[in-house]
């Protein structure tokens, strides 16, 4: 049986077939270097977050923060974008995304602050307290990543995606997708389905890194197994957030 914990440590990994601990040097993915980077990038996630946040000083500065929204959008897709397509890029180009990023939603999250108080606390501890609670599921056995889950959450990611992208080309002719946005049951309900698909999410980058750990992939994956799960956190916090907004506007 695969092990729960197939990285024993730098130089090794357990065999999923025969169960036998197989060395691999040390220039191979493992799970203590794909957790430090992981971390490594969360910090800069805050550093760039922290520097946005810091433009807000009350709601006369908010016009300063859209063009920090709007540039770490762009930058953000832009270099996600390279980070997929280029896998040995990743120890470059995750750090950047990382902090383009955390300018993105550092700006935002001062927006939503402004009009929803105590609405950012909530979004970042609903966000790593899923994390924690998807990660323990995962690693105890409960929640297990088979072809059929996996199967189903990329087709309801996708789902999402074709609906967000669709209701971006309707902006330009003056309509949207009312339930996206508004803040009726149906718009509530909407937006915690896309929390959910969002936090499974979190489950295949678990099984990823796994399986790049047990098949001894090289050592720049550990960047991009760390990339791959920021991504997921900053599209579940922002998720959280729009929610939690659709929850406040409501009281």
């Amino acid at each position: 049986m695969q092990s729960g914990n197939p990285a024993l440590n730098k130089n090794t990994f357990l065999d999923a077939a025969s169960g036998a601990v197989v060395g691999h040097g040390e220039q191979v993915m493992t799970i203590n270097g794909t957790v430090n980077k992981t971390g490594l990038l969360l910090i800069l996630v805050l550093v760039g977050a922290m520097y946005s946040w810091s433009q807000f000083s009350g709601p006369a500065s908010a016009p300063a923060l859209y063009p920090l929204v709007l540039g770490g959008a762009i930058g953000g897709l832009v270099l996600a974008l390279i980070t997929t397509f280029k896998k040995t890029w990743a120890p470059f180009t995750a750090p950047l995304y990382a902090v383009v990023e955390g300018v993105f939603i550092g700006a935002l999250s001062a927006i939503f602050e402004m009009r929803y108080p105590g609405i950012v606390v909530q979004a970042v501890g609903l966000t790593f307290g899923t994390m924690a609670a998807l990660l323990l599921a995962y690693r105890s056995g409960l929640i297990r990543a088979t072809e059929k889950f996996k199967l189903g959450v990329v087709a309801a990611t996708g789902g999402v995606l074709l609906l967000y992208l669709a209701n971006f080309a309707m902006g330009f002719f003056g309509h949207s997708i009312g339930f996206i946005n508004g803040h009726s049951g149906i718009g509530i309900a909407f937006s915690a389905v896309v929390v959910v698909i969002a936090a499974l999410n979190l489950i295949l980058d678990f099984d990823m890194i796994e399986t790049g750990v047990n098949q001894g992939a090289p050592k720049y994956m550990e960047w991009y197994g760390a990339f791959a799960l920021v991504v997921t956190l900053v599209w579940l916090y922002l998720e959280l957030l729009r929610l939690l907004s659709k929850l406040q506007s409501r009281n």
